[in-house]
């Protein structure tokens, strides 16, 4: 097992920003003095004292939407205090569950998905700024938030399609999605149980026409499409309570042609005749979140003969890299040459970054994972872990990546956790760079950048040695037309051949 040895903050970051730290203690003070009473109302005065008051400085000093959380739920933030993380995240959603189950009105259900994804934000938040919780700890229970959200809003849809005898569901079951023939499949991060904090989920919505208890059959793939649109507003559309999650459908097959719900023998057919290498890596995630667990798994059994091919396909490798190399062409994607070149870099698609982790584990995976079960893991770092004990990867790149993974992740949360923002670029500016580096616990912003570009250079270097050996693709025969973006080799071979728009 590789360990992560990025050491946890020994104490709660300094705030970066004095006038946002003093705005929002004087806010605290009345959001506390209004919302709270008796004994909770003096436990939450005295938060500022101690390590708890170090822990809600770094939040108002550096966070505008932690602080926003935090003058929300002063009753949540005591309970993370005085209970501790876990028990304060599953009480929430404990309480969320019995009110969800209670109601047949969409729009609470919106509203009441909207303030547990706040509680659960700055739970683990807190957990994590504390120092309490690393990486794994942190992007589990994000995930499994995720899948509870997911699984809650498809209740929720379900009850309310049965409410107008469209689906012939007792509405007031438990688990109504459970039987349903309806299933969500979460790629990504999400399937591998590795979430960020403020991250698109990428859902593939299937279902199953012989199980699903459709009042009337000529309608079920209509109703089935109501319902999926009906899964993503309640997930992503912003009201004035925020929204839960950002939702994308786009990794379905033929995306651009097919309705945004499909059966499980069209997406089938659909793989088995037409399924390509960026595909077959992208199903390495998948992992059934929600809905109709029995016919989800049953879907992706199926679909393992195409995930996991027995014979060696190394012209796999070509087009895996090809995607990477179209990521480089967008993001810019030049080698790293010096720390002081760090500010706006991008972490997750820039030369050694989190992505450069994830192809160099997920590409040996496609390429042995037929023959060797073993290293069919959905985590990125479990993954590599399954390669050193195959003798695929040697221990001490495999401590080097497994390491410089989760001090990328820690960054590219602590990005996103200042404006809950989907961000993964570094700040530009020096003084934004310097509260940054303040933020993620340093004392300088030199040595922040120092430790950031050893990591990336690590990785760099590592993810070099296994794709970057083989020519480029840049002759006559350069026609690359996998993956979900045009390939740079692929237009210049295009445009030599006189086609004027080879992008089109």
């Amino acid at each position: 097992m590789t360990e992560s040895p990025f050491h946890r903050l020994s104490a709660p970051p300094s705030p970066a920003d004095p006038e946002l730290l003093a705005r929002n203690l004087e806010r605290w003070s009345a959001a506390v003095e209004q919302e709270l009473e008796g004994d909770a109302r003096e436990a939450a005065t005295h938060l500022l004292d101690g390590r708890n008051g170090q822990l809600l400085r770094a939040c108002f000093g550096n966070s505008p939407f932690l602080s926003e959380c935090l003058l929300k739920h002063p009753d949540f933030a005591l309970t993370c205090f005085t209970a501790g993380y876990d028990t304060a995240i599953r009480t929430a959603l404990e309480t969320a569950r019995r009110e969800l189950a209670a109601t047949a009105k969409i729009e609470t259900a919106a509203r009441l998905l909207r303030v547990a994804r706040r509680q659960v934000a700055l739970g683990i938040a807190l957990a994590d700024l504390s120092g309490a919780w690393a990486v794994p700890a942190i992007t589990a229970t994000l995930s499994d938030f995720a899948d509870w959200a997911i699984g809650s809003a498809l209740d929720a849809l379900i009850r309310e399609a049965a409410g107008r005898n469209v689906l012939t569901i007792d509405p007031k079951q438990a688990l109504p999605s459970k039987g349903s023939g309806l299933f969500a499949i979460g790629m990504g991060k999400l399937g591998a149980h590795e979430l960020n904090y403020s991250s698109d989920i990428d859902l593939i919505v299937l279902y199953d026409p012989e199980t699903v208890p459709i009042a009337r059959p000529e309608r079920l793939q209509r109703e089935m499409v109501r319902l999926t649109q009906g899964l993503v507003d309640l997930l992503h559309k912003r009201t004035a309570d925020g929204y839960v999650f950002r939702t994308d459908l786009r990794l379905r097959p033929d995306p651009a042609s097919t309705p945004v719900a499909l059966s499980v023998d069209a997406a089938e057919v659909y793989y088995e005749s037409m399924g390509q290498n960026w595909e077959r890596a992208a199903m390495i995630k998948a992992r059934i979140v929600a809905g109709d667990v029995a016919a989800g798994t049953a879907f992706l059994e199926r679909l393992r003969p195409f995930i996991w091919r027995r014979s060696l396909d190394f012209a796999t490798i070509q087009d895996i890299h090809s995607i990477k190399r179209q990521i480089n062409a967008r993001r810019g994607g030049g080698a790293i040459r010096s720390p002081h070149g760090l500010p706006g870099h991008d972490v997750k698609l820039g030369r050694g970054g989190i992505r450069e982790v994830e192809f160099f584990a997920q590409t040996q995976q496609l390429i042995f994972g037929g023959r060797d079960a073993s290293l069919r893991q959905r985590s990125t770092v479990r993954a590599i872990d399954s390669l050193v004990a195959a003798g695929r990867v040697e221990p001490q790149a495999a401590r080097d990546l497994a390491t410089a993974y989760e001090f990328l992740r820690t960054v590219e949360h602590r990005l996103q956790m200042v404006e809950d923002r989907q961000t993964q670029t570094l700040p530009e500016s020096a003084d934004a760079f310097a509260s940054f580096a303040t933020f993620m616990g340093y004392a300088s912003a030199d040595a922040f950048l120092a430790d950031l570009f050893t990591y990336l250079q690590r990785v760099e270097s590592h993810y070099a040695g296994l794709f970057e050996e083989a020519p480029p693709l840049g002759g006559p025969s350069s026609l690359v037309f996998t993956g979900g973006e045009h390939d740079p080799d692929t237009l210049q071979t295009l445009a030599d051949l006189v086609f004027a728009e080879p992008e089109a």
